[in-house]
């Protein structure tokens, strides 16, 4: 959010956190092409903002990112369960890469997929489908966890169950997810798989 403020006040609009948090989830490109639908502005082109935003979202990654509470124990208890893990995300290579250095967790996923050669970007399923066969498994048998209401729409849209989080947004706001957490760190994935799957579902 910070990123995009920045940027987009250099072209003359001035976005609050609510306004960004709005578009999370969605493609950087998507949100400037947006923008510049509402609020256009000649130059510099809506490519160079992207790449702006992307460049400054990378920078306060490297200075500043940190885990959202609680992932590193569900990573940690997943990997010791071997199940299998992916990252998929509508960011660009550049930040995915500048989140798995600065996090150290290169080596956590099997598939690290992301929206930015899709055709549509979240809330368009497309970046999870290919993320699921990747992974060599069928979407109806992948829990997604996810903190944004596109996001959340494009993993129902591909048959996955979705776990969210609502650290950034209100449970109201979530609600098409088929549950909801206010923090990971209070997650039992044990009990979500059977209260989403059901009890004949292999557990974790």
């Amino acid at each position: 959010r910070q990123a995009e403020m920045e940027v987009f006040a250099t072209v003359g609009i001035y976005l609050t956190e609510q306004q960004c948090t709005q578009t999370q989830g969605i493609r950087i490109d998507e949100v400037v092409a947006l923008h510049h639908a509402r609020n256009p502005w000649a130059e510099p082109t809506l490519e160079t903002i992207a790449d702006k935003i992307v460049q400054r979202v990378a920078q306060l990654v490297q200075q500043q990112g940190k885990p959202m509470a609680g992932v590193s124990q569900i990573l940690t208890w997943l990997k010791a369960r071997e199940a299998p893990l992916a990252l998929a995300t509508g960011s660009c290579h550049l930040l995915i890469e500048a989140v798995l250095q600065t996090l150290d967790i290169r080596q956590t996923f099997g598939v690290v997929q992301s929206a930015e050669h899709e055709k549509y970007g979240k809330p368009h399923p497309a970046v999870y489908l290919k993320t699921a066969q990747n992974l060599g498994i069928e979407p109806t048998q992948c829990l997604v966890i996810e903190d944004s209401l596109p996001g959340i729409r494009a993993a129902r849209a591909a048959g996955m169950k979705v776990l969210a989080v609502a650290n950034t947004h209100t449970v109201q706001d979530l609600d098409e997810a088929d549950a909801i957490t206010h923090s990971l760190t209070d997650t039992r994935l044990s009990d979500l798989q059977t209260r989403l799957w059901g009890p004949a579902q292999g557990r974790l």
